[in-house]
């Protein structure tokens, strides 16, 4: 089976396991954290074909043939995507093992409404938990990376 991830194509065998273990064990992709395993926490979030999805509760098999973007793959010629910038100025995390996931639905959320008002932050976001509680941060770092006005696209 053959999945594009980040750009690029990978020969995997999938066979029953999820898509972040592919990722993970497959692909050396890391960023892509488990938390949960059924869906709730959104550590496992990665973008298909641009929608954000939860990486433990699909097969790999699944997402064949559609493109699929890690956290890895937001960093072009090793400068920070800038909902990534926006992150790290407002520092919208502490232990960092929800920001990818986090980082990731902020990029569907900004390419689906460049403008969105705090309730529409709140719930875009709301399948993202973050046990260190750094939720007002996060809110300053998506209203800021709003602010930019750029593309989030990829």
């Amino acid at each position: 089976m053959i999945l594009s991830v980040n750009g690029s194509r990978y020969e995997v065998q999938a066979g029953t396991r999820t898509l972040v273990e592919v990722l993970r064990d497959d692909l050396n992709l890391v960023g892509t954290k488990e938390g949960c395993g059924v869906g709730m926490c959104g550590a496992c979030t990665v973008l298909v074909d641009g929608k954000p999805l939860s990486g433990c509760l699909v097969l790999a098999e699944q997402v064949a043939g559609k493109e699929i973007l890690t956290i890895e793959g937001l960093s072009q010629d090793e400068s920070l995507h800038p909902v990534q910038q926006a992150f790290l100025e407002q520092g919208a995390f502490q232990c960092a093992y929800c920001t990818p996931g986090f980082v990731l639905t902020t990029i569907a959320l900004l390419n689906e409404k460049p403008s969105p008002s705090d309730e529409e932050i709140r719930e875009y976001l709301a399948g993202n938990l973050c046990r260190c509680g750094s939720y007002q941060n996060i809110l300053q770092a998506v209203k800021s990376a709003s602010a930019t006005g750029v593309k989030h696209h990829t």
